[in-house]
């Protein structure tokens, strides 16, 4: 999703193949024989595997349009942490919110809404985390917005209750034709 995010920003002509993960095809073991799993850019014959890595490379090679990434150093490596952070923190801890049982689902919650007010936190009163446009935070996190549901189901609390600004920005994305074209909205 993230890289068909960026594509869409970006403006770029793709063609997107869906694959059936329990029958992979053997242009994606030949595409990504490391990992053997989604997504796979293929730019020019050539494979860029991992769905925050091929994001910057779109970033990288279509500079034409509006950027992903600051050209600041100090602001990319705060970028880059914190999607780094949204893929080891948010991520994991959502999963452990359906998956763990008494104690560990409590403090897996409690986990997941610290997460959240952390990146909260860092959105501030900023429509995107990169300012007045979509950047590459907002690409690394919105996918997770489709997941939320599950998570509070599962762990019994409201996320737009723990934190309304970031649910707020979610329902901004989602305006984006970007995102929408690339997301369901759930």
């Amino acid at each position: 999703m993230r890289v068909r995010i960026a594509l869409e920003e970006k403006g770029v002509h793709y063609e997107y193949t869906e694959q059936d993960l329990r029958n992979k095809s053997h242009l994606l073991l030949q595409m990504n024989p490391v990992y053997k799993k989604v997504p796979v850019l293929i730019h020019n014959g050539k494979p860029i595997c991992e769905s925050l890595i091929a994001a910057e490379y779109v970033d990288e090679v279509w500079k034409n349009k509006s950027r992903l990434l600051s050209p600041h150093p100090y602001k990319r490596a705060q970028s880059r942490f914190w999607a780094d952070f949204a893929d080891k923190k948010v991520y994991r801890s959502g999963r452990k919110t359906e998956m763990e049982k008494g104690e560990e689902k409590e403090a897996a919650k409690n986990d997941f809404i610290e997460s959240l007010k952390l990146l909260e936190g860092e959105l501030g009163d900023e429509p995107y985390f990169e300012g007045d446009k979509l950047g590459y935070v907002d690409v690394a996190l919105i996918p997770f917005y489709g997941w939320f549901h599950g998570y509070e189901t599962f762990g019994n609390f409201s996320i737009v209750e723990e934190c309304p600004k970031l649910i707020a920005w979610c329902k901004r994305c989602m305006q984006k034709e970007s995102v929408s074209k690339s997301l369901a909205d759930p």
